[in-house]
Formats: C-alpha cells, sequence, structure tokens
C-alpha cells in the first residue's frame, strides 16, 4: 500500500511540469518556464551557494526540491494576487500532500519544508536565496530577448538576498549576458 501511495505523489509531483511561472505572464512573457523548471534550477544553485558558503550543499539541494511542491495544490500565485489572497500554508500544504506516505518519507519532506520556511539552517537560506537567484537569472534572460518588464524581478530579488555568494553571484549576473556560459 505504501508504494501506491508514493507513485500517487510522485504523480501528484508532476502537476509541477505542467504549472507556469504566472508571475511572468503579467510582464508579457506568453510561454514562461514551469514551476519544476524554476525548481531544477533554484535545486542546482542552492547546492553551489551552499557549498560556497560552507554549508552541505546536499541538503541545501533537497529542501529547494520541495520548496514549491504545494503549487499542486494552489497554483503559482503572482505577487499581484497578495492583497487579495492569503498566503497559502506551505507546512499545511505539505501535511495533507504527505499524508498518507509512509513515516520516513512523510516525515523527511515535511521537515524540508518546515526548515526552509523558517530559514532554520544555512542550507535553508542558501536554498532560500537560490529561489530568488533563479529568478533574478530568469529575468535577465527573458530581458535579454526583450521583456521589457523585466527589471521589477531583478531588483525584488537582489533585494531579498542574504548569503554573501548569493548577493555576489546576482551582481556577476547583471555584468554578463545570458550567452555568456558559451565564450
Amino acid at each position: 500500500m505504501s508504494d501506491d501511495r508514493l507513485a500517487a505523489f510522485g504523480y501528484e509531483l508532476g502537476v509541477l511540469k505542467r504549472i507556469r511561472r504566472a508571475g511572468w505572464w503579467q510582464a508579457g512573457v506568453r510561454d514562461p518556464e514551469s514551476v519544476a523548471e524554476h525548481t531544477m534550477r533554484v535545486a542546482q544553485l542552492a547546492g553551489l551557494l551552499a557549498t560556497e558558503e560552507g554549508a552541505n550543499p546536499e541538503r541545501a539541494a533537497y529542501l529547494a526540491l520541495w520548496h514549491d511542491t504545494q503549487e499542486t495544490r494552489t497554483g503559482d500565485l503572482p505577487h499581484s494576487a497578495k492583497p487579495y489572497v492569503d498566503k497559502p500554508d506551505p507546512r499545511r500544504i505539505t501535511a495533507d500532500q504527505t499524508s498518507a506516505l509512509p513515516q520516513p518519507a512523510r516525515d523527511s519532506v515535511r521537515g524540508a519544508v518546515d526548515e526552509y520556511e523558517n530559514a532554520a539552517s544555512a542550507e535553508a537560506r542558501c536554498a532560500r536565496d537560490a529561489d530568488k537567484l533563479e529568478m533574478l537569472l530568469q529575468a535577465v534572460e527573458y530581458r535579454h530577448i526583450g521583456v521589457a518588464g523585466a527589471g521589477e524581478w531583478i531588483d525584488s530579488a537582489q533585494r531579498t538576498l542574504t548569503t554573501t555568494t548569493a548577493r555576489r553571484v546576482a551582481e556577476a549576473a547583471l555584468t554578463l549576458s545570458p550567452l555568456a556560459w558559451r565564450e
């Protein structure tokens, strides 16, 4: 029975591949990245930031993997919804999502979401910064292809970064072309 629950949760997580990052529609992006695409780069960046900050990269990446999984139940709410909708409680949604999972898996996911939401560790702070840094990189990429409104996402991301490494990477990213990796 627990294998069925893990498989069912796997299907739910697959919904993240179809949910688009809604705020980008307001900026004029016709086909923004999915939550799953965003999450992948967040996890990769979290591991890199943690390595540079002297934290555990595997833990930071694991926390980042779970940071938006609640959006299978809520969709991606843009910041413009904030005045009208109370922010859903990620811990409550995660508790519902994982209620039928075997205890070790349930505890692992719930613990990761709680640690991330509380910014309770260096790894959580790196994962949270990776979320903002990924948004900044995506905004620069969209700006590069002509999306004029991407600047507010860049500014928002820069204001909220907390780790030294993330702030330095953001500054560097703003001086580079998104194609700099090809050089």
